[in-house]
């Protein structure tokens, strides 16, 4: 029994936030799902970015889409749907055996497309009949202008990962969508018991942000709420969870709830905990995806102390107040995260065509 073994049973799904082919071509992700006990992959831009610069994996398709003439948007595409179809593969048995809530890979669409509803739709729904595999999740973000396409998507019977969350206000936003969306598969006549989806809040970029900002205040008060912003933040959306999700959630029959999870939770400032981002956020119905770097840490060090969600709102908001007290304004670091959370998948995105076009040049 490990520590993610005691997480899975305290109700939290580990998933690796990480895929490359190297990973799959030497078997990797197949150890690390049966030595770490991880049950599902996310990607996003910045990975992909990574995998593809690195190594020789990807020398032969390259080779091949050259040859054929492709684009760089095509034949990025083209590499990370292979990847994301084989690591569905992977992950089939959990799949099967979680009956569809694990064992899922997400793919995102381009980030450029934020704020375009449209084309981010017609990329979900060619994401999904490409990769073709029923446990995909198509990644896409919570930006106003993408919010129409998350609802679409459901309702087409995809399943999707809502990500770059950072507000609870959002946060409601994204249920009311997911909700939306579930109605509309079930008056379509999909088999809504099939149709999974999470929602991604991410969790140490706001302590990043805030931090910094109680750090410009200086005050020994403001000092003193270092560290406890982007916990107490996620806690409150799990008590949304809560009661969005209860008894009387108005989901149409067979439905499943829209998990919580927990994404960025590597931590950023080496003064914390490496495991605070897990350990704080251990609880029933949710989803932490973490870089190999975290789930290792956490199998080390362990250090989970029960469900540290359940009963945890009354805390977070005396928290949450605290720091606005400090002379923080949440709305303001909020709409920064977003825009810089787009901005950077975004300028990972350009980077990755930039260097995969000069290949194929």
């Amino acid at each position: 029994m490990t520590a993610i073994d005691e997480l899975a049973q305290l109700g939290t799904s580990t998933w690796l936030d990480d895929l490359s082919r190297d990973r799959l071509q030497s078997g990797n992700l197949q150890e690390i799902i049966g030595t770490k006990s991880i049950v599902g992959v996310t990607t996003n831009p910045a990975i992909f970015a990574s995998a593809m610069s690195q190594g020789t994996a990807y020398d032969e398709d390259i080779a091949k889409l050259k040859a054929a003439g492709a684009q760089a948007d095509a034949a990025v595409y083209s590499l990370a749907v292979a990847d994301v179809r084989d690591a569905c593969d992977v992950f089939a048995d959990i799949y099967r055996a979680s009956n569809g809530q694990d064992g899922r890979v997400s793919i995102e669409v381009d980030p450029r497309l934020s704020e375009d509803a449209a084309a981010t739709l017609a990329q979900a729904r060619e994401l999904w009949s490409t990769v073709d595999r029923p446990n995909l999740m198509i990644k896409i973000p919570a930006t106003t202008g993408s919010l129409p396409a998350i609802a679409d998507a459901l309702a087409d019977g995809i399943s999707v990962n809502v990500t770059l969350i950072f507000s609870v206000a959002r946060y409601e936003d994204v249920i009311a969508t997911f909700k939306h969306g579930i109605k509309r598969a079930a008056e379509n006549g999909h088999d809504v018991s099939t149709i999974h989806s999470v929602a991604s809040f991410f969790v140490s970029r706001l302590d990043t942000e805030v931090d910094r900002r109680l750090e410009e205040i200086g005050s020994a008060e403001a000092l003193a709420l270092r560290g406890k912003s982007g916990v107490a933040n996620a806690q409150r959306a799990y008590g949304v969870f809560l009661e969005q999700f209860g008894e009387d959630s108005g989901l149409p029959a067979g439905a499943n709830p829209q998990r919580p999870l927990w994404a960025s939770t590597g931590v950023k400032n080496p003064d914390y905990p490496s495991t605070l981002y897990v350990t704080e956020l251990a609880g029933p119905h949710t989803v932490n995806t973490m870089p190999e770097k975290t789930i290792d840490a956490v199998l080390a060090e362990g250090g989970l102390h029960g469900d540290t969600l359940t009963g945890s709102q009354s805390g977070a908001e005396d928290i949450l107040a605290a720091v606005a007290a400090a002379g923080i304004d949440f709305a303001e670091v909020f709409a920064v995260l977003e825009q810089e959370g787009v901005d950077k998948f975004v300028a990972a995105w350009q980077e990755l065509l930039e260097s995969i076009q000069a290949r194929l040049s």
